[in-house]
């Protein structure tokens, strides 16, 4: 099992490096919604274009999350955690230099890469140093980060855009990205292995790849031909995968864990609909706020700071409840929440007051924070320890193709609605239009999804 480091020194470590880890990435996530205006202007962009500068991203951590989360599983987590940090350190400054659309898209796949290694392995390091009655509160200050990277995002993003340009979002990743990789190689001591000696399925990880690249292609070429084609195509791969991993003595995702713990499954669900329903609504209002309201990059950040700072404030909160009460009940009083603030955000006007957009972001915000700690704490503690890895990979998977399929309806609707044009006056008719048809579609979602965070049953 390698080292067992449960001192508090370790703790406070593992803490630490998870934490930063976990800020990273939501943080980039938020700054390019920002700066989107700015990089279309440079490179002169379509709006579906520009959704592939975060499509890009979150499509390449999709893909590698699980079979990193597998990786650290066989060969230590803080090794691939480490790796990860130098590979997205690297892509950030490299996307700092891009001189086209295409090689920023480039470089952000690596960044998505490196993402994914921290991503699937930080949660895994934590499980694995903390024991049951102190995961939930370990784990609720660890998505307080995810959410803190996400309220700071904006405001700085918005600040670094409007003062120094776009490429500087990129550039201030990479002393942060160095000052993480000496934490871990200075503090955090030891190693966490939990399958060692098992194979890696390399082949299963193969189909699983381009299956998850097939349907994420697919869902954003609709309503096209080879969108429906690449869809059906991603499916069967998905089917493909299940039926392989089945077979397989030592599977890169244990199907097992879907079949037999009902926990689990749901939790996941319930991941990967909160955040279909949910990702998208920083980016619509990035550019909603800086185009038809005429707000400055800075101005768009401080509004959007609202909905991630109060997920920051009570993500803690709700993390520590969740190891006294159900996470099921918190979870799912969290999706309803949300469900309510989407649905207001449907009535979305070229005119609507900024308040009225303000107290929406503050409800879902709420709601959010409910819901994100206990479910990550119902996951990882309905799996044996052998399994953090891949059980932190899944959930971030959820995530990141929740994420992407989140990108993927706002890209499909600027489709049916705009067309293949650059966000303009004469088209801002549609362009609101377009924006709340998605709100209403993530609102239905983020409804259903409270069935299946209520459907995971009782974990005590």
């Amino acid at each position: 099992m390698g080292k067992n480091n449960d001192t508090s020194g370790s703790k406070r470590a593992a803490l630490i490096v998870a934490t930063l880890g976990s800020f990273l990435g939501p943080f980039m996530g938020s700054t390019i919604n920002i700066a989107l205006p700015s990089i279309a202007r440079e490179f002169a962009m379509d709006a579906i274009l520009l959704t592939w500068i975060a499509t890009s991203f979150l499509l390449t951590s999709a893909v590698f999350l699980v079979p990193f989360g597998r990786i650290a599983d066989l060969h230590g987590r803080k090794r691939i955690f480490t790796y990860g940090m130098a590979v997205y350190t690297v892509a950030s400054l490299l996307s700092a230099g891009a001189t086209s659309a295409a090689v920023l898209i480039c470089f952000r796949v690596f960044q998505g890469l490196g993402s994914a290694m921290v991503a699937g392995t930080g949660v895994a390091i934590l499980t694995s140093v903390f024991p049951p009655g102190e995961r939930g509160r370990a784990l609720g200050i660890n998505v307080a980060a995810t959410y803190l990277g996400l309220s700071l995002g904006p405001f700085l993003g918005g600040v670094l855009t409007q003062h120094f340009g776009w490429r500087s979002i990129f550039l201030v990743n990479v002393p942060l990205g160095l000052l993480l990789i000496v934490v871990v190689l200075w503090k955090l001591k030891g190693e966490w292995i939990g399958a060692k000696g098992e194979r890696f399925d390399l082949s299963g990880s193969i189909i699983y790849g381009l299956a998850i690249v097939a349907i994420m292609l697919g869902f954003s070429s609709l309503p096209g031909i080879l969108g429906v084609g690449a869809l059906v195509a991603g499916v069967l791969g998905i089917v493909a995968f299940a039926r392989w991993e089945e077979r397989v003595s030592s599977p890169v995702l244990d199907m097992s864990l879907f079949r037999r713990n009902r926990v689990f499954a749901f939790s996941n669900m319930a991941a990967l609909i909160n955040y279909s329903a949910t990702f998208a609504v920083a980016f619509l209002l990035s550019l909603y706020l800086q185009h038809v309201r005429g707000l400055s990059a800075q101005g768009a950040g401080i509004c959007l700071v609202a909905m991630p700072a109060v997920q920051a404030v009570f993500s803690p909160v709700a993390g520590r409840l969740s190891d006294r009460v159900e996470p099921r009940i918190l979870a799912s009083a969290g999706m309803a929440l949300t469900t309510v603030g989407l649905a207001m955000l449907h009535f979305l006007e070229q005119d609507t007051p900024i308040e009225y957009i303000l107290a929406v972001l503050v409800i879902g915000g709420f709601g959010f924070a409910l819901f994100s700690s206990p479910n990550t704490n119902a996951v990882m503690s309905s799996v044996e320890a052998k399994f953090y890895g891949v059980a932190s990979a899944t959930l971030a998977t959820m995530r990141q193709v929740g994420m992407v399929l989140s990108m993927g309806i706002a890209m499909l609707l600027f489709t049916v609605y705009m067309g293949r044009v650059q966000i303009t006056p004469e088209y801002y008719v549609e362009f609101v239009e377009s924006v709340r048809a998605a709100f209403g579609i993530f609102a239905i979602l983020c409804f259903g999804g409270i069935f299946a965070s209520l459907a995971r049953g009782k974990m005590r």
